[in-house]
């Protein structure tokens, strides 16, 4: 007997030490990440999960009763290694600097992203990113969750594309990314056959990765479709049978055509003169803006499963969030698609479902906040005032007109 009077108050401390390591969130509105609306509930999470979801609990760590909650936005298409020359002004990419000075600035871009409200970013990409992305994923230094390609195939024959395709595979990356096309700055043209795509989607998913294929035009996308790669990236003038294809064949498509041309178009002075940004190719960026925001509301209309990225680059890292702006204003998506194109079906694309993209029990606490729903005012996705990844808060500002000067918070 006197054991077990000893043994109840040890399980009481148990039971009270767990509570405390509990966090809990009062949201006025939750968006889902699937479609789905809850209002005035609580958002339990412990060791880093979501535990359940209980309107019943009033006494929570973080009140957020007077915003909008949801899971962390998913970039699926970000160049975090791209940034603009503290000293020139010029875009760059690790060109004339030192290995350290690019990774810092990868490392200021991709806190810069994550504070933007993107808790997971996938860069189609550059070598430098793995050091990052183990960074992030193993130490304290605050970053959103990323994947990476490495690199990219741009050429060679059959037997050469399943090379690189193991190559980039044994050095540890996430996915696989093929240009099918040239660059929109010189017209999108076809680079690659049927024949060469089959080989590298082949290769990559026998080796249990994904491919992201560079088409701008409907020549490449239709070939990389019937090689049965996963996604298409760009797409900037699509015609209604590729996008039937897509949808036949369950092919997401990440529809790179708002802010990157714009922001293209915005800081021209500091690409000009680089390699193919000349005159002939901010011409055709030009070109390019109706295109694609004209092949995206077909896409929409056909229900193409849609996912969120904006091909980010220099000018872009940390107003990821004006890609949403765009995709409404300028082609019809409506806004809770919108939001659920960067959440569950983005986490779905990147075989990541089951760990984020929507809040629900056992999946990670990727979860932000908006001062305003975006689903009034899509406008309201610059609001992000609050934004924790895997159940650790790095932004919790309390007056929304401080949103725009986060901290890290420990």
């Amino acid at each position: 007997m006197r054991i077990i009077n000893r043994l109840i108050p040890v399980s009481l401390l148990l039971a009270a030490t767990c509570a405390a390591q509990q966090i809990t969130i009062r949201a006025g509105t939750l968006l889902d990440g699937k479609g789905g609306i809850q209002r005035n509930t609580t958002i339990v999470i412990d060791g880093g999960r979501i535990v359940k979801i209980d309107p019943s609990i009033r006494q929570v760590t973080y009140d957020l009763s007077n915003l909008t909650v949801m899971p962390g936005w998913i970039e699926t298409h970000s160049h975090l290694a791209s940034h603009f020359d503290r000293e020139t002004g010029r875009a760059q990419a690790g060109k004339n600097e030192t290995r350290e000075q690019a990774i810092l600035y990868e490392a200021e871009n991709g806190y810069a992203t994550m504070m933007a409200g993107f808790t997971t970013v996938q860069s189609p990409g550059a070598a430098i990113d793995k050091d990052y992305r183990d960074m992030v994923a193993t130490g304290p230094l605050p970053g959103p969750r990323v994947l990476t390609s490495l690199g990219s195939i741009q050429r060679g024959t059959p037997d050469e594309i399943r090379a690189a395709v193991r190559k980039f595979v044994a050095d540890g990356a996430d996915f696989i990314k093929i240009f099918a096309t040239k660059s929109i700055r010189e017209g999108g043209g076809p680079t690659m056959n049927l024949e060469q795509l089959q080989a590298g989607c082949g290769e990559a998913k026998r080796l249990g990765k994904r491919t992201l294929i560079h088409a701008q035009g409907p020549e490449g996308a239709r070939d990389a479709i019937l090689a049965g790669c996963t996604s298409i990236e760009h797409g900037n003038r699509l015609t209604d049978e590729v996008l039937d294809m897509m949808v036949k064949n369950g092919t997401y498509f990440d529809s790179n055509n708002g802010i990157l041309i714009h922001n293209y178009l915005e800081n021209k002075e500091h690409y000009f003169g680089i390699g193919n940004y000349n005159a002939e190719g901010f011409a055709f960026l030009e070109k390019g803006i109706q295109p694609g925001a004209d092949t995206l509301r077909r896409a929409i209309a056909k229900h193409v499963k849609i996912i969120f990225g904006t091909d980010a680059v220099a000018g872009t890292h940390g107003r990821n969030f004006e890609e949403f702006i765009y995709r409404v204003h300028d082609s019809g998506q409506q806004p809770m698609d919108a939001m659920v194109a960067a959440e569950s079906r983005a986490a779905e694309s990147i075989g990541m479902q089951d760990q984020i993209g929507s809040i629900a029990p056992g999946l990670q606490a990727d979860i932000i906040a908006t001062s305003g729903s975006p689903l009034d005012d899509i406008t309201n996705v610059r609001k992000v005032v609050f934004v924790m990844k895997g159940g650790k808060v790095f932004k919790n500002v309390k007056n929304p007109a401080d949103a725009s000067r986060p901290s890290y918070i420990k």
